[in-house]
Parts: structure tokens; C-alpha cells; sequence
């Protein structure tokens, strides 16, 4: 997993509340197989980013020439509610968003984005509307997201402190997943394990 450290990106703002997993990628679209070379980004806000065609649509925001390389997401409250789909964030992950700044998520999607080297970053209703503003009047501009100072930095360089549970901020910066985080402690097993078998030859 790519550590987190500091993102500099484009942000794009993402005004609706509510968005749930089907509206990050729609169900029918989760049998395709991900690879390192077709990933989930052609899915993400499918049904919203193209027409029954598959055309884009000019009018959502990720279709806007300004936003297209958006690595930030400013979204409303309670971003990916609903299924627990870990999909959702593949998706996010494919298209180039490593940040998402809300109000508030869904419980499970907030776990699955820190559990896949994402960083959900919860400010107040307020700061996520003046930073959505700044970013409408200002297209392509960039916010910063610090893990290591826990800091969300918008257009105008204001500067907003956020949480985060310590033990998944350490993991973030080492780039450690469940298993990179087992492995961390790999000779402390593997002594363990001897010691054991020694002292219970009949298991062998």
C-alpha cells in the first residue's frame, strides 16, 4: 500500500449529501474483474458521469476539463452511505482521488477508504461549503491534505486542523495494510512459533 504522507491536487467540489455506494459505482459493474491495468475508474459516478449512451455529461463536475485530474474530493455529508461495497473506493482509488474531505461518511466506507491507503478527512458542514465555494470560483485549484501535521489546507491557504484514530494515521504514513501491519512483526511470530513447536513436538 502507497504510504500517505502530504497530497498537494486538484480538488473538485462535490455538492450533493448522501452519496452512496451505488452512486460511487453501481452495482452491475462490480462483476468486472479490476486489474493493474482496467481498474474501476471508467465506473466511478457512472450513471451520473454519462447518459444512457455513455456519453459524458458536460454539467457533473469530474467531466469539466478544469477537475478532470482532481486527486481531492470536497463532498456533502454522509459520502458513501449505504452497502458496505469495498468497490466503491476501488473505484476512487482508480479515477486518481486519494482524499476525501466531508462532513461526515458512512462508517463502513470510512473504514474501507483507511483500509485501502485512503485518507477520510472530516471537517465542519461550514469549512466543507466555503471550500466548495473557493474551488467553484477558483476551477483547478488546489487543496493540500498534511497527515503528519493533520492538517486541510484550501485555495486561500486557510489552514483547518482534523482527527483521526492514531493507530490508522501510523498506518497511513507507513503504507501498511492488515497484512504489511502483521508483518511488521514477523521474527516476533516466527520465534514464537519455534518456541511452540519445540515445546509441542506432537503438532509437527
Amino acid at each position: 500500500m502507497t504510504p500517505f504522507t502530504k497530497l498537494t491536487a486538484i480538488a473538485a467540489p462535490f455538492d450533493m449529501a448522501n452519496v452512496d455506494t451505488d452512486k460511487i459505482i453501481p452495482a452491475r459493474f462490480l462483476r468486472k474483474l479490476r486489474t493493474a491495468v482496467a481498474g474501476y475508474d471508467p465506473y466511478l459516478f457512472h450513471d451520473m458521469r454519462f447518459d444512457a449512451e455513455g456519453r459524458e455529461r458536460p454539467e457533473f463536475v469530474l467531466n469539466q476539463p478544469a477537475y478532470r485530474g482532481a486527486g481531492i474530493l470536497v463532498a456533502g455529508a454522509n459520502f458513501g452511505c449505504g452497502s458496505s461495497r469495498e468497490g466503491a473506493v476501488y473505484a476512487l482509488l482508480d479515477y486518481g482521488i486519494r482524499c476525501v474531505i466531508a462532513p461526515s461518511f458512512g462508517d463502513i466506507h470510512y473504514a474501507n477508504e483507511l483500509q485501502n491507503g485512503m485518507l477520510p478527512v472530516i471537517l465542519e458542514e461550514d469549512i466543507c461549503r466555503t471550500l466548495r465555494e473557493q474551488l467553484r470560483d477558483r476551477p483547478g485549484a488546489q487543496v493540500t491534505v498534511d497527515l503528519e501535521s493533520q492538517t486541510a489546507t484550501g485555495p486561500d491557504a486557510a489552514t483547518y486542523p482534523f482527527e483521526i484514530d492514531p493507530t490508522y494515521r501510523e498506518r497511513l504514513l507507513k503504507g501498511l495494510d492488515d497484512v504489511g501491519l502483521v508483518l511488521e512483526h514477523l521474527s516476533e511470530i516466527e520465534t514464537f512459533e519455534k518456541r511452540y513447536h519445540a515445546d509441542q513436538p506432537w503438532l509437527a
